[in-house]
C-alpha cells in the first residue's frame, strides 16, 4: 500500500506530474521516429541487415539504438554521435587550454562548449552516416523503383544527420523540463526497448530440442538478479572511504564560531566515475570492429577479425584494460586532490597528521589512486560479463544484459531518475520511495555523467 500512496503522491504534484508526463511524451515520440523507415528503402529487403546486427559488435550497437539500427530508420544512429562528440570535448578539455579556459568562465563557457558539442556532433554523424550507408549497401538493401541511387544517398545522410540532431534536441528538452537526465534516459529507453523481445527468445530457446527446459532458464533469472544486485552496489559505491579531518572554524551565517577538535569527514568515491569508463572504452573499441564490419565480407581470420568478435579474448581483454585506464582518467578529471586540499585549508580544516597544503593533496591522491584500483577491476568485470553468458549458451540479445554498458546504464540511470523524483517528494515532505538504509545515495552514474 505505500508504493501506491507514492505513486499517488507523486502525482498530486502538479510540477512532478508535468515533468513526467512530459518526458514520457518526448520518450514516446523518440520511439514512434526509431520506426521510420529511411527515405527510398525498400522495408522488404531489411531481413539481413536485421539478421546481422543480432550480432557481433553491430548487436551492441543495435542495442543502443533501441533496434533503429536493424530497421534502417531515420535515427538509426541514434544519440551514440552526441556521445562520442561529448567523450570527444571531455577529452579536449584536459589536453587544450582553449577548452580548460572555457570550462572555468561559469555559465557562459558550458553554453560554447555545449554549442561546440553540437557542431561536432553534426561532423561525426556525417562520417558515421556514410559508414551506415556503406553497410546498407553491402548488404543488399534495395531502394524503392524509380528513387536516383544519388539522391538516395544526399537525403539519407541529411535525414540521418536530421535524426541525430531531433534525438540530442529531445534528451536537452527532457533534461530542462521533464525527469532525469534526458540523454541518458534516451540511451536507457532504448536498451530497455529490446528486453521483451530478448527475454522471449531466450525463454522460446530454452524450451528447444536442446535448450536445457525451465530449470536452466530459472537458474539465469537467479544469476541475472544476483548481477544486477552488484551492479546497483557499484553504481551506488559511495562513502566506501572517508578521511577524518578536523575543522576548527565553521561559519554559520554572519558569525564565526570556534569549534576546536570538530571531527567530520571527508568522503571518497570507489566508484566516481560511474559508468563514463565503459563507454569511452565501448567508442574505442567500436571504431576497428565497425570499420571492419564495413570493409570486410566477414572473413573469420586475422587479428583486426578479434575486435568483432564481443565473445573473443582479444577484444574482452582490450575493453578490460581500457576501462581500468579510463577509470583511473575519469576520475582524475572530476576528483581534484589539490582543489580539495585548498578547500579544506580556507575552511579551516586539516587531516589529523598531514600538514595543510600540497602534503594534505599527495595524501589524498594516494588514497583516492588505492581505492580507485578495486572500483575499476570491478567495472571492468561487469563489462565483458556479457561475453562470458555467450560463451555459456545464452541468447546473444539476452546476453548484453548481464553486464556490460547496458545493464550500468539501466542501473545508473533508473537510480538517477528515482532520486530526483524522491528529492521533490522529499522537499514537499512526502514519504520518498525508498526508506531508511535503502535509501538512494546521491545521483551516481551515467545520469549524473553525461
Amino acid at each position: 500500500m505505500k508504493f501506491i500512496d507514492t505513486i499517488k503522491n507523486i502525482f498530486s504534484i502538479k510540477e512532478l506530474r508535468d515533468k513526467i508526463l512530459y518526458t514520457l511524451l518526448l520518450v514516446f515520440v523518440y520511439r514512434i521516429g526509431s520506426y521510420i523507415v529511411l527515405p527510398g528503402v525498400d522495408p522488404s529487403s531489411l531481413a539481413d541487415l536485421a539478421a546481422k546486427a543480432g550480432s557481433g559488435i553491430l548487436g551492441m550497437v543495435n542495442v543502443f539504438a533501441g533496434g533503429a539500427f536493424s530497421r534502417a530508420s531515420i535515427m538509426a544512429l541514434g544519440i551514440m554521435p552526441y556521445i562520442s562528440a561529448s567523450i570527444a570535448v571531455q577529452l579536449l578539455s584536459i589536453a587544450v587550454p582553449y577548452f580548460q579556459k572555457l570550462q572555468k568562465e561559469g555559465e557562459s563557457g558550458r553554453r560554447q562548449i555545449n554549442q561546440i558539442t553540437r557542431i561536432l556532433t553534426i561532423a561525426v554523424t556525417m562520417v558515421q552516416g556514410a559508414g551506415y550507408l556503406t553497410l546498407l549497401n553491402t548488404n543488399g538493401i534495395q531502394i524503392v523503383e524509380g528513387y536516383s541511387p544519388v539522391l538516395f544517398t544526399l537525403t539519407a545522410m541529411i535525414v540521418l544527420t536530421a535524426g541525430t540532431l531531433f534525438a540530442m534536441w529531445i534528451g536537452e528538452k527532457i533534461t530542462d523540463n521533464g525527469i532525469g537526465n534526458g540523454i541518458s534516459l534516451l540511451i536507457m529507453i532504448g536498451i530497455i526497448a529490446g528486453l521483451p523481445g530478448a527475454f522471449v527468445n531466450e525463454l522460446s530457446a530454452r524450451f528447444g530440442a536442446s535448450g536445457g527446459g525451465l530449470v536452466i532458464f530459472i537458474f539465469e533469472i537467479v544469476i541475472l538478479f544476483l548481477i544486477i544486485i552488484a551492479a546497483i552496489a557499484l553504481v551506488q559505491a559511495t562513502r566506501r572511504v572517508a578521511i577524518q579531518y578536523a575543522k576548527r572554524n565553521v561559519v554559520q551565517g554572519a558569525r564565526m564560531m570556534q569549534a576546536g577538535g570538530n571531527r567530520q569527514y571527508l568522503p571518497l568515491k570507489v566508484n566516481a566515475s560511474g559508468v563514463m569508463p565503459i563507454i569511452f572504452a565501448q567508442a574505442i573499441m567500436f571504431l576497428p570492429s565497425m570499420i571492419y564490419q564495413f570493409v570486410s565480407e566477414g572473413s573469420s581470420n586475422g587479428f583486426i577479425n578479434q575486435f568483432s568478435d564481443p565473445t573473443s579474448w582479444v577484444y574482452n581483454g582490450f575493453t578490460f584494460l581500457l576501462i581500468v585506464v579510463f577509470t583511473y582518467f575519469y576520475t582524475a578529471m572530476v576528483v581534484n586532490p589539490v582543489q580539495i586540499a585548498d578547500q579544506l585549508k580556507k575552511d579551516g580544516g586539516f587531516i589529523p597528521g598531514i600538514k595543510p597544503g600540497n602534503h594534505t593533496a599527495e595524501y589524498i591522491d594516494n588514497v583516492v589512486s588505492r581505492i580507485t584500483l578495486p572500483g575499476s577491476i570491478f567495472l571492468g568485470i561487469v563489462a565483458i560479463l556479457p561475453a562470458f553468458a555467450m560463451m555459456g549458451g545464452v541468447n546473444v540479445g539476452f546476453a548484453y544484459f548481464f553486464g556490460g554498458t547496458s545493464l550500468l546504464i539501466m542501473v545508473g540511470v533508473i537510480l538517477d531518475t528515482l532520486q530526483q523524483i524522491e528529492s521533490h517528494l522529499m522537499m514537499r515532505h512526502y514519504d520518498g520511495l525508498m526508506s531508511g538504509s535503502s535509501r538512494i545515495k546521491g545521483r551516481q552514474g551515467v545520469g549524473a555523467s553525461i
